[in-house]
């Protein structure tokens, strides 16, 4: 079985202007060239979605924000898993669902790197997945730490990849997902 392509939070939420200077704005079609080359491959996909508790939050299901984007809406028959905190498998059925793939490889990507997108791979990576994470199929934000240091989204981007790689996550690039020979059990 080809791995499971799990796509995390990719909904119209994450335009919000709340969410102040983002980085990666390439990052929907990269998502969505990686989805079409599985759907073509007829590989495993899961969409995830955040349903915000907040009423006020741009995920909150009342919200136009909670609506996937148009460029990787879930087909019909593709399982999406509706998710209340920041780590995918807390509080919903994903493991049940990437259980009757029948396979440990995940192939991760989605909106923000540095919450959802990692807490996700790090729980994956901790309960025995091989997950793959597309580098340039996540998106971050420009963070303001408690010393009142603003990062980037780019330095928040790369210093999270960083983190994940090799410890929770293979990081490669969409491109080395669907080409790299080396690489069959992926496409």
């Amino acid at each position: 079985m080809s791995a499971i392509l799990v796509l995390v939070d990719i909904q119209n939420a994450i335009d919000d202007p709340v969410w102040g200077n983002r980085g990666q704005h390439d990052a929907e079609a990269n998502c969505a060239k990686l989805l079409a080359h599985w759907r073509e491959q007829g590989n495993p996909i899961v969409h995830i979605r955040h349903d915000s508790m907040d009423p006020k939050s741009p995920y909150a299901p009342e919200q136009p924000g909670n609506e996937f984007k148009a460029e990787v809406r879930p087909l019909e028959h593709e399982p999406v898993v509706e998710k209340r905190t920041n780590n995918a498998f807390i509080g919903t059925d994903l493991m049940q669902v990437l259980e009757e793939y029948q396979t440990s490889d995940l192939v991760v990507c989605g909106v923000l790197l540095e919450n959802s997108v990692e807490s996700t791979v790090r729980m994956a990576g901790n309960l025995g997945f091989m997950v793959y994470l597309a580098s340039d199929c996540t998106a971050s934000i420009e963070r303001t730490d408690a010393n009142g240091k603003k990062w980037s989204a780019e330095d928040v981007h790369a210093l999270t990849l960083a983190i994940l790689d090799g410890e929770y996550a293979k990081v490669v690039s969409s491109d080395a997902l669907m080409t790299d020979p080396a690489s069959n059990t992926l496409q």
